[in-house]
């Protein structure tokens, strides 16, 4: 038996106009979490935001939040140049 958007929206006792909102909001934040997580190569945190489901309640705690922790930021990023080495002859 295969549950349809209408019958679930049924079963919540909520209209299905709400029931595709929550769907996608959350989405949403699920995919900008997922993006950022990937950008700042928190592999743990793709994993649990792509397991988790919070109605965007975690994505965006990750977002606003734990994706900005333990990061230094500078204003001037210092770039290491490297010394080329000649051969004497």
């Amino acid at each position: 038996m295969v549950a349809t958007y209408d019958t679930l929206a049924a079963t919540l006792g909520i209209p299905l106009w709400a029931l595709t909102l929550i769907i996608i909001w959350s989405a949403i934040w699920k995919l900008l979490a997922m993006w950022k997580s990937a950008r700042n190569n928190h592999k743990i945190w793709f994993v649990v935001l792509a397991l988790i489901n919070t109605i965007g309640i975690l994505e965006i705690l990750y977002i606003y939040v734990f994706s900005k922790m333990g990061r230094k930021i500078t204003s001037h990023p210092v770039r290491k140049i490297k010394k080329s080495r000649r051969k004497k002859r």
